[in-house]
């Protein structure tokens, strides 16, 4: 085969993987029944998977969206709050414009993974880090109207109990959307909370 032949065939090789690689990301949109124009970067943390309900299911409805990565933490890094690899995550939120956090209130609080993955991956770089981002909190609670609210125990909404999250998002330059708060949960509500995230996602 000579110099020219070869080249073609190089040439010829490399087009038919970009196609496979067009159609099979296709297929894989084409899997998913919603979509987002918005790049989403979603983690999610449960400190407790195995009795994760609500933070499965809003998961599993943030995966249903095309233009929506998902990345849980317990998952990828267990429970190591040392092993979150700052750099990568760091690499992959500059890839997206908007970024969510799920997860359940945990003492009127994030949960431990996600202070770690905030600790390591923006807490090492100064303020504006993500300047032009938005960033939005998806949160489920136990407790309902005898917990939060002016009348409750603690006297504020459940979405006043994470202004340190709006700190952040503005500290880092970003946008900080409306939270996404869901209190009294109960089972047989997830497929109403499932749509209310997909609705809030869809949102361009």
């Amino acid at each position: 085969m000579n110099q020219n032949h070869q080249n073609r065939f190089r040439s010829l090789f490399v087009l038919f993987h970009l196609c496979l690689l067009f159609i099979s990301t296709t297929v894989l949109a084409e899997d998913k029944p919603y979509r987002t124009d918005i790049k989403t970067l979603v983690i999610v943390s449960h400190p407790y998977p195995e009795r994760s309900v609500m933070t499965k299911g809003l998961q599993q409805a943030a995966e249903s969206i095309a233009g929506v990565t998902v990345r849980n933490l317990e998952t990828i890094y267990g429970f190591d709050t040392r092993a979150i690899d700052g750099a990568k995550e760091r690499a992959i939120t500059r890839e997206h414009q908007r970024i969510v956090f799920i997860f359940p209130t945990h003492w009127f609080n994030i949960t431990p993974m996600m202070k770690a993955y905030l600790n390591d991956t923006w807490g090492s770089v100064g303020p504006g880090l993500w300047r032009g981002k938005e960033m939005m909190i998806v949160t489920t609670a136990a407790g309902g109207a005898p917990t939060y609210g002016k009348n409750g125990r603690i006297g504020v909404d459940l979405d006043e109990v994470f202004t340190p999250m709006q700190a952040s998002a503005l500290h880092a330059g970003m946008k900080y959307l409306p939270p996404l708060t869901f209190q009294s949960i109960s089972s047989s509500q997830l497929p109403n909370y499932q749509q209310a995230l997909i609705e809030r996602l869809q949102l361009g």
